[in-house]
């Protein structure tokens, strides 16, 4: 079931709910939105969980106001969700921005309801290359030309490029079709104005933060997102783990789905046993 939540500063969020148990909480990446876990929302009520996912302002069915495109904003925005529906023991899955996201959340929100933590080809600690971060896989010279600016002139064109990076198989020709859709789905100025987030945040002060147990998917041959980020992540992570996909690029979730539903679903089930949760009978299909 689709529904609107208004956050504070007025903006209406399209939020996904279905199913029913433990929450999940599903944050997309850059420059698509919560449809890109269709599988996921399929699959996993079956499986007594409750998936709920948020478009962030500017993607897909949210509104896209001309600001508020920071990790703290999109932070509020998640808390409000949280708050609005009542979530507890929730896992807070994020999948690349979505994945900086919910690692400033964890922060600034101090993890308020959050039990467990899923970071998938996360855009962190930093995304580019830095004087003082020699990891990533562009400059933020070479990011402003090749994803900003080519934005401004020719987004079909420049998400045509991209969606090249996203995945390793070369079998997944529709896929990647059907996802270059939800993203020119986002409004333009908001596709620009995460990307210049994605380019000037830092989320090395905000891993210390992160205390609860956390797992992180990384596709070893991801041409987006530096697999060494996921090193560096766990290294920060008091309790973190990393598992990684090694014949997949940055969408592991495409490239090896059946091994992500259940490195997932075996995470979500600690989940339960942890908090000693119980969930409905799983339904075959």
């Amino acid at each position: 079931m689709g529904r609107y939540i208004q956050v504070e500063d007025g903006v209406n969020l399209f939020v996904q709910d279905l199913g029913e148990g433990i929450p999940v909480i599903f944050l997309h990446g850059w420059p698509a939105n919560q449809l890109m876990f269709e599988y996921q929302f399929s699959k996993l009520p079956m499986n007594g969980y409750r998936c709920i996912g948020i478009d962030f302002r500017g993607f897909g069915k949210s509104d896209a106001p001309w600001d508020g495109y920071t990790y703290d904003r999109m932070a509020d925005d998640v808390r409000a969700v949280i708050d609005e529906l009542g979530l507890e023991n929730a896992v807070l899955v994020g999948f690349s921005m979505g994945g900086a996201v919910a690692i400033r959340y964890m922060a600034r929100h101090q993890g308020h309801g959050i039990a467990q933590l899923a970071l998938m080809g996360a855009a962190a600690p930093v995304f580019v290359k830095r004087p003082d971060f020699d990891y990533g896989l562009m400059t933020a010279d070479d990011f402003t030309t090749d994803m900003i600016e080519a934005t401004y002139e020719d987004r079909p064109k420049m998400l045509s490029k991209f969606g090249l990076q996203f995945t390793h198989s070369k079998k997944r020709a529709g896929t990647m079709v059907w996802l270059e859709s939800l993203c020119l789905q986002a409004s333009h100025h908001g596709t620009i104005k995460a990307a210049i987030a994605l380019r000037d945040e830092d989320l090395r002060g905000d891993l210390a933060a992160v205390n609860v147990p956390t797992v992180i998917f990384q596709g070893m041959k991801d041409k987006i997102c530096d697999p060494q980020f996921a090193q560096l992540l766990s290294e920060s992570i008091t309790d973190a783990r990393v598992v990684p996909f090694e014949h997949s690029g940055h969408a592991m979730m495409f490239d090896e789905a059946e091994k992500f539903d259940k490195e997932l679903l075996l995470f979500l089930d600690q989940v339960a046993a942890t908090n000693q949760i119980p969930r409905p009978a799983s339904q075959n299909l």
